[in-house]
């Protein structure tokens, strides 16, 4: 048997049920996409021809004009931004951040200002624009919109994500609408979307896809829409987006991506997901203080998730415990934990290998069973956690 490479690098071997989070490599990449990268990394190639081969696929399978790849979604983001900012001026792309005789505005949603690992924001800020918020948090209409739309407003960033406000929010034909009655262009910001096509079909003029997330492709971002923002964003890699360039393996492996993508029988992976949710569903039914229900994906993907909610009092131990207790364990089993503190976690089972939903189901049991058995419930402070969280941000190797 293979030596588990995670274990020759000296990192835990874990069981991701989290989803396709960046902080734990993203997803499982496509074995088309595996078989590219390992060929193309002892070639060489023109790099900029290897864009326009992506260039051709991105179009197709997106409905965009054209496309390109680069570093990551974020780095998409700065780059669609930097590009609406400057256009095809290269003199005003090497001087920027310094967006001096620019319009450097970006309206974004109040409830869409979240952080994806980083602040959405600082990718707009890299660019040398300032975010505009328009309306509230809990609310957004479009008069707000247009009433924050200036002559220096450069483009309108439209975030699509399960951490964004999921009520109150102006829908994105709407907020196009408004931001092209007023000539600006709209930025889709959907790193972890599904749909390739919809963002543009709905008014987006640029779209930002990550290909490490649902595609299974090496890190990268994928920057597809229309001809001329896009252009101009790809001209970005000869200022901003210099420190943001992706490597011929990365457009390779993403080009390989999107087209096993178009192969990829969508039916037959989703039902093994939901076969996954019904074991462990009905494999948590007896247990003491533990509800288990299949919830949809907040933002449409085509892809269910089962909510684990627990009563510290039946099930002797917090949501924050269990989840905590799963990833300390032999496997590690990380779950979806982002709003722990309301009593439950998710599990996603779009990155599981096969059988380890078995190996999943019997972790919960183990860490179930060992709470029952404690003699108080196991209840530390939600506070002390999240202090936890921020000191592990600061750790460095000694």
């Amino acid at each position: 048997m293979m030596t588990d490479i995670r274990t020759t690098l000296g990192v835990r071997p874990i069981i991701n049920v989290s989803g396709t989070m960046t902080g734990l490599g993203a997803s499982i990449v496509v074995p088309e996409a595996v078989d590219t990268i390992a060929r193309v990394l002892p070639q060489f190639v023109e790099i900029n021809d290897l864009q326009r081969r992506a260039c051709e696929v991105i179009a197709r399978l997106t409905g965009g004009e054209t496309g390109f790849v680069t570093a990551s979604c974020a780095a998409g983001i700065t780059l669609a931004i930097a590009g609406a900012m400057t256009g095809t001026d290269l003199a005003a792309i090497e001087r920027l951040p310094d967006a001096r005789g620019l319009k450097d505005e970006v309206v974004v949603l109040s409830g869409h200002l979240v952080s994806f690992g980083a602040p959405v924001e600082q990718s707009v800020r890299i660019a040398g624009a300032k975010v505009v918020p328009v309306g509230q948090v809990t609310s957004a209409y479009g008069y707000q919109l247009a009433g924050a739309i200036t002559e220096r407003t450069a483009a309108a960033l439209y975030v699509v994500s399960h951490h964004t406000v999921q009520f109150g929010q102006i829908p994105l034909d709407e907020f196009a609408a408004v931001a092209h009655e007023k000539g600006v262009p709209v930025i889709v910001d959907a790193a972890s979307e599904y749909d390739l096509k919809g963002f543009l079909a709905a008014g987006a003029d640029v779209v930002v896809y990550s290909s490490h997330k649902f595609l299974g492709g090496p890190t990268g971002g994928i920057v597809a829409g229309r001809k001329d923002l896009v252009r101009a964003a790809f001209l970005q890699n000869i200022g901003i987006g210099r420190g943001m360039k992706v490597g011929k393996e990365g457009i390779a492996g993403t080009i390989a991506a999107l087209k096993a993508w178009e192969r990829r029988d969508h039916e037959g992976i989703r039902a093994r997901e939901l076969r996954a949710l019904e074991l462990w569903k009905i494999g948590l039914a007896a247990r003491p203080g533990i509800t288990a229900t299949i919830v949809a994906d907040p933002t449409d993907n085509p892809l269910d998730r089962l909510q684990v909610n627990v009563d510290p009092q039946l099930a002797h131990i917090t949501a924050w415990d269990l989840a905590d207790a799963l990833a300390a364990g032999n496997p590690p089993v990380i779950v979806r934990d982002h709003e722990v503190e309301h009593g439950y976690f998710f599990m996603d089972p779009c990155n599981l290998h096969p059988d380890q939903e078995h190996q999943v189901l019997a972790r919960l049991n183990e860490e179930l069973d060992k709470a029952q058995q404690s003699n108080s419930i196991i209840a530390t402070p939600l506070a002390d956690r999240r202090k936890r969280r921020v000191a592990s941000l600061l750790r460095w190797p000694d």
